[in-house]
């Protein structure tokens, strides 16, 4: 065969050109957040997992149906999805971890492609007195490329927007 040597490789006319775009890595902190509910881990983990319809607001679902069922299967492997009214499925993620009462993690793709899931991670650990701290960390974006970013911001609001519930709901505990 034809030897071509390492000086003259890449230095003609012609050479291949170098492309930084290709070879740029995105790195996208995840989302933490932390706040304290007045009802015991055990419970909270409950209300998160089992009780998740409850207060989980009509508006952050696929069909935004009022009567619709959100659900979280228990367990690694468990479906977490709603279900309309009419028995109409739009899945949202699956249990990566089952810890109960104290940690949940899970692939989330709600409104998204099953490939661009991210990975979120649910602590629940004693607080002051009765109450239990939640620690959520929403990580993955990287791995969106350009749109982890955007991706990034939009969870952030859903989350201001959703958590406020599940407070809501822990105190009624």
């Amino acid at each position: 065969g034809t030897r071509v040597s390492r000086e003259r490789l890449g230095r003609r006319r012609r050479a291949i050109p170098f492309r930084r775009r290709q070879l740029r890595r995105y790195v996208i902190d995840p989302l933490r957040i932390e706040f304290d509910v007045r009802c015991t881990p055990e419970r909270a983990f409950e209300l998160w997992t089992a009780h998740t319809g409850a207060w989980w607001p009509a508006s952050h679902t696929v069909s935004a149906l009022p009567s619709v069922e959100v659900i979280i299967e228990p367990g690694i492997g468990g479906r977490i999805f709603e279900r309309t009214p009419r028995g109409q499925e739009h899945d949202w993620g699956e249990v990566t971890a089952w810890e109960p009462p104290d940690r949940i993690s899970y692939l989330w793709h709600l409104r998204q492609d099953r490939a661009d899931a991210t990975e979120v991670e649910i602590n629940f650990s004693a607080g002051d007195g009765n109450g239990t701290r939640v620690s959520i960390i929403n990580r993955g974006w990287d791995a969106l490329g350009r749109r982890g970013a955007e991706g990034r911001e939009l969870n952030q609001r859903g989350w201001q927007g959703l958590l406020p519930h599940f407070r809501a709901a822990a105190l009624g505990a």
